[in-house]
Order: C-alpha cells, then structure tokens, then sequence
C-alpha cells in the first residue's frame, strides 16, 4: 500500500494531543536500563529472607515476568490498527510502549536470574485464573486486532490489556510489592526498578483511557462491549490475587488479601467513573 501524504508536512503534530504529553513523558522518565540497576544488596538480602519470604517473592515476581512477556508478545496488533487508522500522535506514543514492555521483562528476568537464581520452570505459580487471563484472554483480545479493526474490537483489547491487566492486577502488584519491600528495607535494586516500571505503566494505563474514552464518546453504544468484557474478567483478576496468598498461613511480610483488592476496585472504579463522563458526554 503506497502512501498518498504525510501529516508531518502537512499539518504537523498536535503536540497537545494527549498521546504526545506521554510521548513528552516517556522520552523524559521512560529511558532507563534494567542493566544498570545494582542487585549487590539485595543478592544479600536475598540470602537472609526465609523460605516462606522467597517463596511469596518468587510466586509474584513469576506473576509479573509472564505478564509482561505476554503484553511484549500481544501488543503489535494495537499499533497497527492505530497507524492504520493514521492516528500519528498515538502511534509516536505507543512506540514507547512496546519498548518499556519488553524493558520490564528484561528488568524482571534480571532479578529472577541475579538475585533469586532462579534455573528451573515457575510456572507451576501460574493458577486457573491467571491461565483465564494471561494465557487466553489476552491474546485473544490483543491479536484478534490483526482481522478485526472495529472500535469493538478495539474496546474489548484495551479494556483487556489497560483496564484489567495492567489497571487492576500490574498496577496493584506492584503498588503492594514496592510499598512491602520499603516498609521491610529489602531489595534496594528491586524497588529502584518497580518505581520506574510503576512511572511507565501509569502512561500506558493513561493512554488506554484516552483510547477507551475516544471510542466510547464517539459511540456511546459500546458501553455495553466494555461491560461485558469487565464482567469476564473481573472475577478470574481478583481471583489470581487471592490464589497468590491462599498458599501462606500466615501471609509473609504481612502482606493481606484485603490490601490487595481495597486497592485494586479503587483504582478500577475511578477509571471506571471516567470512562462514565466521557460515554454520557456523547459525541
């Protein structure tokens, strides 16, 4: 397919335009190197904690090393609708996107190879509920953008991947694990990573409301695929977060189910009460 113009020299970029703020964001926060992150302390840290203790950090770290290799492995489909569709400013921004994915599966396999010496399979970690989502729904969601490009198809992807993946269970995840290793003093590299990946997601959770809220202001009749989605979803989500802490008694580092899911329906409603705003605003 050839090309018939450029907005570059055109019309230029609306730098005003939601995507290139996080664009503006991402070249500014989102260019560091898991490489250089120092695991000496918490190589020692490591050492110290009980088997209890390592078992629960390696139990979320196999959560959160999965979960971003699947969104480094699914999300090419969302920029190729969006170029497709011409949206540039998006698309500049969705190019950090991929990048800072692959950045945190890089960061995670880092720690699990460095500092927990990890040599055999975790995927034993992995329960029904995280398989419901990680394996199945994602995928389905994200790479059935290849042969179907509707703004329904485009709902049911982001909600997916922004409003339950990343918004209720990566957000909260890793909420939980950097306030847990702060308030215990362990694994300074760890938390030096996770508070630049946290800086990260919370772009890629800005842009997937902007596109929900696009779609769903242009055509308030989608509510109803994004509904249905949440209701798919929302159940096996906060099932993955208590099938993490069932196997504990007690929950090492003090670590609760209700911190967890207080958060997480925290977050999700107030994205939700947006995405309500920007629907009842109406085209």
């Amino acid at each position: 397919m050839k090309h018939n113009q450029f907005i570059t020299t055109q019309k230029g970029l609306n730098r005003e335009h939601p995507a290139m703020r996080l664009w503006a964001k991402a070249k500014r926060l989102g260019i560091w190197n898991p490489s250089d992150i120092d695991f000496t302390q918490d190589i020692t840290d490591w050492q110290q904690l009980g088997p209890d203790e390592q078992d629960i950090l390696l139990r979320l770290t196999a959560l959160f090393q999965a979960g971003e290799e699947a969104v480094t492995l699914d999300l090419l489909p969302l920029i190729q609708v969006i170029a497709a569709e011409g949206r540039l400013e998006e698309e500049i921004y969705l190019t950090s996107f991929l990048f800072e994915e692959a950045k945190h599966t890089d960061f995670f396999n880092r720690f699990l190879t460095e500092v927990a010496g990890v040599k055999g399979n975790l995927d034993h970690y992995h329960t029904a509920n995280y398989h419901a989502l990680f394996y199945e729904a994602l995928p389905a969601g994200l790479l059935a953008l290849k042969t179907d490009a509707s703004a329904a198809a485009q709902v049911r992807a982001s909600v997916t991947y922004n409003l339950v993946v990343e918004g209720m269970l990566a957000e909260t995840g890793y909420h939980a694990f950097f306030t847990m290793l702060t308030e215990q003093d362990l694994l300074p590299g760890c938390r030096e990573g996770i508070r630049l990946l946290k800086q990260d997601e919370s772009r890629h959770i800005a842009y997937g409301i902007h596109l929900l809220s696009r779609l769903i202001n242009a055509d308030p009749g989608l509510w109803a695929v994004l509904e249905e989605t949440i209701n798919d979803l929302f159940l096996p989500a906060l099932g993955i977060i208590s099938d993490a802490l069932a196997a504990y008694d007690p929950v090492p580092f003090g670590l609760s189910e209700a911190m967890f899911i207080d958060y997480a329906t925290n977050q999700f409603q107030k994205r939700l009460e947006r995405l309500e705003s920007a629907r009842d605003a109406g085209p």
